[in-house]
């Protein structure tokens, strides 16, 4: 099972934001968020020991969606960089509170995908899948 990330998209009220936030951040070259301290649990999350993890994104005190950890890496001032995939990949929302940095969060215990859905979700556009959500309908 894969190590995954958690993280608060500050700033951001509706999915849609998150995903313009990416794509125009993925224009200017690799998308990655800086932390101060590399994850000690890195390799496990980077899928080192068995499959890549992703980073999973609180919205409004839920994990709405994820976007794949490429890897790890070197940032300015002794940083590090936390490689991502800038595709948002929804997922099954479930409540999640906020915090500050990332937290871990173990492979069992992440939400699963909308894409391969009988409902038709992932059909659906972002910000009503964000909607029907924050209603705790889906």
């Amino acid at each position: 099972m894969p190590l995954h990330l958690t993280k608060v998209a500050f700033g951001i009220t509706q999915i849609d934001q998150l995903v313009e936030r990416l794509a125009g951040r993925a224009l200017d070259g690799p998308v990655f968020l800086t932390t101060r301290y590399l994850p000690k649990r890195h390799e496990e999350v980077a899928g080192a020991t068995g499959g890549g993890g992703s980073l999973f994104w609180i919205v409004k005190h839920q994990l709405v969606a994820r976007s794949p950890i490429l890897a790890f890496g070197e940032a300015e001032g002794g940083r590090v960089a936390i490689h991502i995939n800038p595709a948002v990949i929804l997922v099954q929302a479930r409540p999640k509170r906020a915090h500050q940095g990332w937290r871990y969060l173990e492979g069992a215990d992440a939400p699963a995908d909308l894409g391969g859905d009988a409902d038709g979700l992932a059909l659906m556009p972002a910000a009503l899948v964000g909607k029907l959500a924050e209603l705790a309908l889906i």
